[in-house]
């Protein structure tokens, strides 16, 4: 992994808990192979940048399966069984199958990345993330050449997931990536935050982590994912495609039609935090813009 995607954290940022960060040698670890996604330029220029603490990120959740409001998840998502899992990997690739998790587990190299997380509702925080590059997974399936897009499903539970009795969107959920995207080195499939497991209301024990998109991109407790040659359905897109498009990058300039996106209030400062500037693909410009050269980012949300 290349060297500017070293997290520019050092110990005099961390919090207590990501000590064990440290201790695992994780700043400055990429010519070990480890590694940390670069926060990019615009956010290194920001002061004081911190990950959030762990009851920060495991007590304010959107899971809708478990319930809209912020603790729900932590409340409920504990009735969620994830053990055992299998992922379906499916569609063009030349591998096909059921995949038990602890074999994806097996041929998988898990690393400990920082990144910014930012909700489309204009919160954001920082998560040590523990996982492996979605390319991974995908070249160990065998991606067939005339694949473009990446299809994601969520578990559907009704007996374990209690907010799927209402109607919020059309479950299960879905999301999307193109294959590009996909197979893009900050792109990660989550299994854990701070060295533990990642608990059940995080999306346990799997899920997508693509941090230069607002959060309802990063899918949870993964079941299903499709290799296909057409751009797939999203769950929040057929909710309300005039709000949220497929692309659903991380952009200043493009106002929510209810909300501006210009500024987002940080986790973890209080109900009074300072209001920071949102940078524009989350802080990863340098690293992803490539992705959408000569294209419209108003059009293309």
């Amino acid at each position: 992994m290349a060297n500017r995607w070293i997290n520019q954290l050092t110990d005099r940022d961390v919090t207590d808990e990501a000590i064990y960060l440290n201790r695992r040698q994780i700043i400055g670890g990429a010519a070990a192979g480890l590694g940390l996604a670069g926060l990019g330029q615009g956010a290194m220029a920001q002061e004081g940048l911190t990950p959030n603490d762990y009851e920060d990120i495991t007590q304010y959740n959107n899971y809708y399966e478990f319930g809209t409001d912020k603790g729900d998840p932590a409340k409920y998502a504990d009735a969620l069984t994830t053990a055992p899992w299998t992922v379906s990997i499916e569609g063009m690739v030349d591998k096909p199958g059921d995949y038990a998790f602890e074999d994806i587990m097996k041929a998988m190299t898990v690393e400990e990345r920082i990144y910014r997380l930012r909700c489309v509702e204009a919160w954001s925080m920082v998560v040590p993330w523990n996982g492996f590059e979605l390319a991974d997974l995908l070249n160990m399936a065998g991606v067939q050449s005339g694949a473009k897009y990446v299809a994601f499903e969520t578990a559907y539970r009704p007996e374990e997931m209690p907010g799927l009795r209402f109607p919020v969107l059309d479950w299960p959920y879905v999301e999307g990536l193109r294959l590009d995207e996909a197979m893009h080195p900050l792109t990660i499939m989550a299994t854990g935050i701070y060295g533990r497991d990642i608990p059940n209301q995080n999306g346990a024990p799997l899920r997508l982590v693509v941090p230069w998109k607002y959060g309802f991109k990063s899918i949870k407790s993964v079941v299903r994912i499709t290799l296909t040659d057409k751009q797939p359905p999203t769950s929040w897109n057929k909710a309300g495609p005039r709000e949220y498009g497929f692309y659903s990058n991380v952009n200043p300039e493009v106002s929510h039609p209810r909300w501006s996106q210009a500024d987002e209030r940080p986790i973890g400062g209080g109900l009074f935090a300072r209001r920071q500037p949102t940078l524009m693909f989350n802080g990863y410009e340098e690293e992803v813009v490539g992705l959408y050269k000569g294209m419209d980012l108003t059009a293309n949300f």
